[in-house]
């Protein structure tokens, strides 16, 4: 089943800068689920509520195929950020500023896939990034479903909740994946239709709703809603860089703590999550005193 649509695309907040929109999707330089071409277009391979589908997007328009055809079509506006209202962002800071002007075609995507990003952000909790690309694309060449239509080679789509549960014990293991994050991976996909009615709550019932799973905490429900419904004020707490280089960009200190993130970051309450993306663009981070370490996760267990 293939479907094209056009009228979305660049939209009606101006063109569409697609590698800024929707390159927080990507897990890594080889995710199986996403793909950018020479030509400039932007596919991906999802499992949707109607079966795996594959979408391309490009200045001239979208396409896609599979059972989920249909379904990715229907959801392009929010995934190209045409739900995301930032007209109550006001810059506080001039770093923040500069960032806003320089990149004024900045929208947050929403997939309305929760599984898709929870899965991933899981599988990033305490590693390296490295890592966990590592896992996700093992994974899913091992177990996943070859995304249907004319996708670029070695495009999948993930599992459903039944394969996930599927996948043995020694594959977690050759994915280099440990017991903590397959175990809650096993513990979300049994409760998998209930995660996914999150993508129709407000950001604060969705990230209790995901915080009930034992081993899901507050770094990885807003790195999830972050990309499932495109929360504007999700901060990522618990990550060992992110409130160093948000304290290092506003203020030119070092050593800045989550406690101090949030206090830096209190003039944009309900749009902390895009002052965050912004700085991120900015590319202002503090020289590493200390080997890189991985990312972690405040879980409530």
């Amino acid at each position: 089943m293939a479907g094209r649509f056009t009228a979305r695309v660049p939209g009606p907040h101006g063109p569409v800068d697609l590698g800024l929109v929707l390159g927080v999707l990507r897990r890594g330089p080889w995710d199986p689920t996403y793909r950018t071409t020479p030509d400039g277009a932007v596919w991906r391979a999802s499992r949707t509520p109607d079966g795996p589908g594959t979408l391309r997007i490009a200045a001239d328009g979208a396409e896609a195929w599979g059972p989920g055809a249909d379904w990715l079509l229907a959801g392009l506006p929010g995934l190209l950020g045409e739900l995301d209202d930032p007209s109550d962002f006001v810059p506080r800071h001039r770093v923040v500023a500069d960032a806003h002007r320089r990149r004024p075609h900045l929208r947050l995507c929403r997939t309305g896939l929760v599984l898709e990003s929870l899965i991933p952000s899981v599988l990033e909790q305490k590693v390296t990034a490295d890592e966990a690309y590592r896992a996700w694309r093992r994974l899913l060449r091992a177990s996943g479903t070859p995304a249907p239509g004319p996708a670029p080679e070695h495009m999948y789509v993930m599992p459903d909740p039944r394969g996930w549960s599927l996948i043995p014990s020694w594959e977690w293991h050759r994915a280099g994946v440990d017991n903590k994050r397959a175990s809650t991976i096993l513990r979300a996909v049994r409760v998998a239709r209930r995660l996914e009615e999150a993508a129709g709550m407000a950001p604060a019932d969705a990230a209790r709703r995901l915080e009930l799973i034992p081993g899901i905490g507050p770094w990885t429900s807003a790195e999830t809603l972050q990309r499932a419904i495109g929360a504007p004020d999700a901060v990522t707490v618990g990550d060992l860089h992110l409130p160093g280089i948000v304290g290092y960009a506003l203020t030119g200190r070092r050593g800045v703590d989550d406690d101090g993130m949030l206090e830096l970051l209190e003039p944009y309450a309900g749009q902390r999550h895009r002052a965050v993306r912004l700085i991120l663009l900015t590319g202002r981070v503090p020289q590493r005193r200390t080997p890189k370490m991985p990312r972690t996760d405040i879980a409530r267990l």
